[in-house]
């Protein structure tokens, strides 16, 4: 059998997440089982076990690979001539909430309250997350407010921590909100 080529094996990784995350969407974290991913996907259960060690695996990697996708964004703001303001920067990022993204991070939340390996991953994505809205709003007081650095460091905190306290509500209305058939 031919071996994969790292880069088809990394479109086989996103291939498998993204049938995990519907998956997850629609069944729940729980009742969710490898065989679903599987038929979900396409590809035989060896394959997915070749990418990913277990469903725990799976459950981190869609979480960091959402994470990621903020993660650019939030890096592209904070890198503009003129980052976007606190109420800006929650419109842009509420605005890109996908509802089965939604669904996944909500169901994982409540996963984290009873598992600690998932608990360990979702401490791990907030901080991560609100570490990086720290910088983007650190960077809008720096160049358009025209703050110093370590002040503007200091000011960001607060100013982060509510901005990822409404973005996790939002990410919650839209998680309850939206019915399961309306994700593709």
């Amino acid at each position: 059998m031919p071996r994969l080529t790292d880069a088809r094996k990394e479109l086989r990784r996103t291939q498998i997440a993204e049938a995990a995350v519907r998956c997850f969407s629609r069944n729940g974290l729980e009742r969710t089982s490898i065989a679903d991913i599987t038929a979900e996907s396409g590809l035989s259960a060896g394959s997915i076990y070749a990418h990913y060690r277990n469903k725990a695996d799976l459950i981190r990697v869609t979480a960091r690979e959402v994470l990621a996708k903020r993660a650019d964004v939030l890096g592209e703001y904070a890198a503009a001539d003129a980052p976007p303001d606190p109420d800006e920067l929650l419109s842009r990022l509420c605005a890109a909430i996908d509802p089965a993204e939604a669904r996944v991070g909500v169901q994982t939340w409540g996963e984290a309250t009873t598992n600690p390996a998932v608990q360990d991953i979702v401490v791990d994505m907030t901080d991560r997350m609100r570490a990086m809205l720290h910088d983007c709003l650190t960077a809008w007081l720096v160049k358009v407010e025209h703050e110093e650095p370590a002040l503007a460091r200091e000011r960001a905190a607060p100013i982060a921590h509510r901005v990822m306290a409404l973005y996790q509500a939002e990410l919650l209305y839209t998680a309850l909100r939206t019915p399961t058939e309306e994700t593709p």
